[in-house]
């Protein structure tokens, strides 16, 4: 057996009178490949730190082997008053080591090393960071959250350096997939102690199960004993008095153990408010483009989005996505083409950037918008704290103010903001940031469960792969092309376009005996639009147009709040007026949409 690298044995250590490590423990060994899993909060980042001897544990040991190399990537890098990215990444280099070494990986990273920090943008803050950790070759390499602001082209590049790495790893990540493909081993930090899967981040969530349900079991044969012997305390202690006198002793310490058990910390209970029907169009996009000065973002892109759909954006870090998001949500206007958005839609944005949480908030103040104490959910009223606390936050965070929270807590309050609004269109910008797994895993639920549409940029692959039913891509030059089906699918799709691209000399030909002895296929008569479809598809447009004029108009008289009292039979009529103009609408739309993709499909 190989001599540790790196050991932490028994580690105890409490924050502000809340216990958070009891006794973990941490063993690196070389080659190893281990994931650190956890709930947002149980401690993760701080074993890592602890690992990295920047934190000083309440009681434990700390061993690191004498000729080891032990380095830390942070979360959030810090790069002090170093003028560039070269003197930052220069300064993880060694006494004896080259420093050459740092020109040429930053380099491979695709930086010139002469960049300002101050202005650095996050994923390119996180590949200064990767490489001052990387450039002394350590022993031990500790990750915290490494995919953080890396788009999917530098996430699969990350994975493939670590695979070639000879250091041993331990990763902290929340990207399912990139800890499915790096990972040998698991340590599982729950309630403060730490259980060792001698298996890859894929076997854990089973193995975590068994775990918790094993656990669950004995629990409750604790609690079976426990009233056993409290009948038996009632009915008199009699007998013989050091049986008697161990059994007391017994029923008390098996009380304590009762009180003194931490609980597994409950799952977020999450579920949008719903927010009405939409129309069965949700947008229409033709030959949309739109360019900022010399550079173009999105070149003649068109697509249609339905009632239901779930469709993911996807692209390299400045391509566009954001952009293209807001064009597809009338927020931005493209310059040619046109877009088209459906009747009542009720949209939600969850903002990657967080912006519209105020810094001087409390946690409370950030539910309620500032006004009062409660908050409304799916036509309830609740009060906040109830409300807080679906969202794993507890009662003496409602004055919490927003600086103190961590990333985990950030995306959470951000999600309980968004799914308390009504909506039927949802539409999240990064919603996977520094969430956990299990949070993850939720949500994953309520958009699979959602009745209305999504639309989701994100760069977790996995994520991807379970929500979406089709996936926008970036395709360079502003360039975009849509994809049925998830991430996955989108790659099989890519690498089957290429091959049907290739030119004739790429190509593998029969042998000549094999063609002269093929019969060729007869050819098709190609289906073309009948007169009748022709002229529906030209009049359909102004015949919607006019539809939505007229259930504009209904709508506003409507909202005349004594229309009902001056005249019963005026709002009667525009009631009746109202759902049939939907009706008409809801038709023409479906006819519409039918005749629009058939035209498509014949036209290839």
């Amino acid at each position: 057996m190989a001599a540790a690298l790196l050991t932490l044995r028994d580690i105890h250590l409490t924050f502000g009178g809340t216990p958070l490590l009891e006794g973990a423990d941490l063993n690196v060994e070389p080659g190893d490949r281990l994931c650190l899993v956890g709930r947002n909060g149980s401690g993760k980042s701080t074993l890592m730190k602890i690992a990295a001897g920047l934190i000083e544990p309440d009681s434990g040991e700390r061993f690191v082997h004498p000729n080891a190399s032990v380095r830390y990537l942070p979360q959030e890098p810090d790069f002090g008053d170093a003028p560039t990215v070269l003197a930052y990444v220069e300064g993880g280099l060694g006494p004896t080591d080259n420093p050459y070494l740092a020109r040429t990986l930053l380099d491979e990273f695709g930086m010139s090393g002469d960049e300002d920090p101050i202005h650095l943008s996050g994923g390119e803050a996180r590949r200064a960071a990767l490489a001052k950790a990387l450039v002394a070759s350590p022993d031990v390499l500790l990750l915290d959250e490494p995919t953080n602001h890396l788009d999917l082209p530098a996430i699969e590049w990350l994975e493939k350096t670590i695979q070639s790495l000879r250091a041993a790893i331990v990763l902290i990540s929340h990207d399912r997939r990139f800890l499915e493909t790096l990972s040998q081993k698991t340590l599982w930090i729950d309630r403060g102690v730490t259980r060792e899967l001698p298996q890859g981040f894929a076997h854990f969530e089973a193995w975590r199960d068994k775990v918790l349900d094993e656990e669950e079991a004995e629990r409750h044969k604790l609690d079976r004993k426990i009233v056993r012997e409290q009948q038996w305390m009632h009915g008199g202690v009699t007998g013989r008095r050091k049986r008697n006198v161990r059994r007391v002793r017994e029923l008390k310490e098996m009380r304590k153990r009762v009180r003194e058990q931490r609980h597994v910390q409950g799952n977020v209970r999450l579920a949008a408010t719903d927010g009405g029907t939409s129309s069965r169009l949700i947008v229409e996009a033709r030959g949309v483009s739109k360019s900022y000065g010399e550079t173009v973002i999105v070149r003649d892109f068109s697509t249609t989005i339905l009632r239901g759909d779930r469709v993911g954006v996807v692209g390299p870090n400045g391509a566009g996505k954001t952009t293209l998001l807001r064009m597809l949500t009338g927020e931005l206007a493209p310059d040619s083409g046109t877009i088209r958005l459906g009747q009542s839609l009720e949209l939600v944005t969850l903002d990657q950037r967080r912006d519209e949480l105020k810094p001087e908030w409390t946690v409370g103040e950030a539910l309620t918008g500032g006004r009062g104490d409660q908050v409304s959910v799916n036509g309830k009223v609740r009060h906040v704290v109830s409300y807080m606390k679906d969202f794993l936050f507890t009662s003496e965070q409602v004055r919490s103010p927003m600086k103190v929270l961590s990333g985990g807590e950030r995306g959470r309050l951000m999600l309980a903001r968004a799914l308390a609004k009504p909506s039927n269109v949802l539409v999240l910008d990064e919603p996977t940031n520094d969430l956990d797994l299990e949070t993850l895993d939720l949500l994953q639920e309520l958009l699979a469960d959602y009745p209305g549409t999504v639309i989701l940029v994100s760069h977790d692959r996995d994520f991807l792969d379970r929500v979406v039913t089709s996936v926008i891509a970036a395709e360079g030059d502003g360039r975009w092309s849509e994809y049925p089906g998830g991430y996955s699918d989108m790659l099989a799709q890519r690498q089957g376009a290429d091959l049907e691209n290739r030119t004739p000399a790429e190509t593998s030909r029969p042998a000549a005996g094999d063609v002269a002895t093929q019969s060729p296929e007869p050819a098709k008569a190609k289906r073309k639009l009948s007169f009748k479809e022709k002229h529906a598809l030209e009049i359909l447009p102004a015949r919607m147009e006019k539809l939505s004029l007229e259930i504009a108009t209904l709508q506003s008289k409507l909202a005349d709040a004594s229309l009902y009292a001056k005249d019963p039979k005026a709002f009667t009529q525009a009631t009746a007026a109202l759902a049939k103009s939907e009706a008409e609408l809801t038709a023409a739309e479906e006819q519409w949409l039918e005749l629009e993709m058939l035209r498509q499909e014949l036209e290839g």
